[in-house]
């Protein structure tokens, strides 16, 4: 089974986690953490400043690595996703590229969001909420 390397952000603010609205499958519709797939010679930091800034409009620094999953994609793919703790450090919310929406939820909703399968367990079980 061919494995994706890809990234996703971990941005918090105010009692509040940054996602994104999914417009491509896998998990179209649900919300998640900004993220997509590592380039070919890209590092994990690249990734995840592309990625952010491709599907919110904001720019960020990578702060630390927070943990790794494994996920089901299309056509046997499977993406070996790893997450990282970023600060925004500028711009404006606006959703973009695959995402087809932008918000700050709050850590008391998020698992009634619709996120996507695992992730809030998984932002919990890394300590990224309370």
């Amino acid at each position: 089974m061919p494995e994706v390397a890809a990234v996703g952000a971990i941005a918090v603010r105010d009692d509040m986690v940054l996602l994104v609205r999914r417009g491509r499958a896998p998990s179209i519709g649900k919300w998640s953490l900004p993220g997509g797939r590592v380039e070919p010679g890209e590092s994990d930091a690249d990734a995840v400043i592309r990625e952010v800034a491709e599907e919110t409009g904001l720019a960020v620094t990578v702060r630390a690595f927070a943990g790794e999953v494994l996920r089901p994609g299309p056509a046997g793919i499977t993406y070996r996703i790893r997450d990282y703790l970023v600060e925004v450090v500028a711009g404006v919310e606006e959703a973009g590229d695959d995402a087809t929406a932008v918000a700050w939820v709050p850590f008391a909703l998020l698992a009634s969001h619709n996120p996507t399968d695992g992730l809030v367990e998984a932002l919990r079980q890394w300590g990224a909420l309370p």
